[in-house]
């Protein structure tokens, strides 16, 4: 024990999509729950940590999500290419459901499909793309640095990510700044994105609803003027401190 004030900000999940790290997850409960009541106030980065965190540990959390850098994103030059395409960003892992993007792209004809990130699943995706007879339209970019990034975003027609398990969606506020429409899976903290943005969610992984969901998105345009700063999210969290 001290007498030094603190403020915790979790990043909690509650599970994962391997059995052998719900289980540490669930040695690690225990002592999770005794550090997160010792704080004085406990940040949640979205609605759906904040309730985790309540019916997982009993601490009521105040939210305060990620920022974003809208700047960067909004005054990107769209990435050229030759085709339209489909752009997902981040570490290349089952859960993320990459796959299920590659297996809706025989439907998507007009479409190519970036995939921005590494990771182990990557040689499993690559075999997705083959069965599929995609392997032509699916293009892995590997590591994309902070100068290209922004680009792939702006020239994306659709960002999409069915992620499993999200405590934000960092990506999903990415691609709206630089005014891209999203479609998400509805599942973590990307349900909190579904109205408050705009974003067209996915109850399930099918071809057909994954597609469906890629062509009413385009039509989307969204609204900036609802993203979170960093700006204000140190604001809030020196009130926070302050406050303490």
């Amino acid at each position: 024990m001290t007498d030094q004030r603190f403020v915790v900000t979790a990043h909690y999940h509650g599970e994962s999509a391997s059995d052998f790290r719900d289980r540490l997850l669930s040695l690690y409960h225990p002592f999770g729950k005794w550090a997160v009541k010792q704080a004085d106030k406990v940040i949640a980065v979205s609605e759906w940590e904040r309730d985790r965190l309540r019916e997982d540990f009993g601490v009521d959390a105040t939210v305060i999500p990620n920022g974003v850098d809208v700047e960067r994103f909004a005054s990107a030059e769209p990435e050229v290419r030759d085709r339209p395409y489909l752009l997902t960003v981040g570490r290349l892992e089952e859960y993320k459901g990459v796959q299920h993007v590659i297996r809706a792209m025989p439907e998507l004809e007009a479409y190519d499909l970036l995939v921005a990130g590494s990771g182990p699943y990557r040689e499993e995706l690559e075999r997705v793309a083959i069965e599929e007879g995609v392997e032509d339209r699916v293009e892995f970019l590997g590591y994309v640095d902070d100068e290209r990034l922004p680009r792939l975003y702006a020239g994306a027609d659709v960002y999409v990510t069915l992620s499993e398990f999200e405590a934000y969606g960092m990506t999903v506020a990415e691609a709206l700044a630089a005014g891209t429409p999203c479609v998400v899976r509805d599942s973590g903290a990307l349900t909190d994105w579904i109205d408050r943005h705009s974003c067209i969610d996915v109850s399930n992984e099918d071809q057909k609803t994954v597609t469906d969901a890629v062509r009413t998105g385009v039509d989307i345009v969204p609204d900036r003027s609802a993203l979170v700063t960093w700006g204000d999210v140190t604001d809030r969290v020196e009130t926070k401190y302050n406050n303490v």
